[in-house]
């Protein structure tokens, strides 16, 4: 696993869902905002239909605050959602043209994405969601005629690491950030838990950075790397 580059300054952070970011790259935000890199989210949907038993109407406007105040514990102020439905998201020329015009205006040298395999481990099924949304902006950055400089996934067999000591804790304030939603999701297991427990999971002392904590992402386009 090589060190995640350092030498640029603005990112953007492209995902389908709310809360996306939290359940795996915070930490590495959190540390790139305090180093002074600018990052910007834009999300598919406002994940109206991810709150068991609440109407979307209802839940998207609740999700979204949430996300809005996530987003700002790591230090991300300019968050955009799309109106994409909710559970519902599929690779449409539509989706591209949003992920191509926020490309555009923010003018990022890295875009990071969701995790686009089949699967996160043995037993555990990435989301339609997720592999659609992915599979857009694999294909926008390959359409585009002066791309961003790397196009990376935040999920499993990593390629590139960055190092989070130190920022554990602001990722895991940022994920019960999502409170309504986490409660929702586990009564059972108080919210701050939830967040913790899954933040440690993503951030795994790894062996290859003097066991620090450490994210990790996945090149999928950039120097040396061809489209698959």
């Amino acid at each position: 696993m090589q060190p995640f580059p350092t030498d640029w300054t603005t990112a953007l952070v492209l995902v389908p869902h709310p809360d996306d970011p939290e359940y795996g790259m915070a930490a590495a935000v959190a540390k790139w905002t305090a180093e002074g890199k600018d990052v910007h989210y834009a999300l598919a949907s406002r994940g109206e239909a991810g709150i068991a038993g609440m109407p979307p109407e209802t839940a998207g406007p609740i999700r979204e605050d949430e996300q809005r105040r996530s987003a700002a514990v790591v230090g991300v102020h300019d968050v955009q959602f799309w109106d994409f439905p909710d559970s519902r998201i599929v690779d449409t020329a539509e989706l591209r043209a949003a992920i191509a015009e926020a490309i555009s205006t923010v003018a990022p040298q890295l875009v990071i994405t969701i995790y686009s395999g089949p699967e996160w481990g043995p037993d555990l099924p990435n989301q339609r969601d997720h592999i659609e949304f992915a599979t857009a902006v694999a294909a926008v950055f390959d359409e585009l005629a002066d791309p961003p400089r790397w196009l990376f996934e935040n999920g499993p067999d990593a390629t590139h690491g960055e190092v989070v000591d130190g920022y554990v804790d602001l990722a895991v304030e940022a994920l019960a950030a999502h409170e309504t939603y986490l409660s929702v999701l586990d009564p059972q297991t108080p919210v701050v838990e939830q967040a913790r427990r899954q933040v440690e999971a993503t951030t795994g002392a790894h062996p290859e950075f003097g066991g620090q904590r450490t994210v990790g992402f996945i090149l999928r386009r950039g120097a040396g790397v061809t489209a698959s």
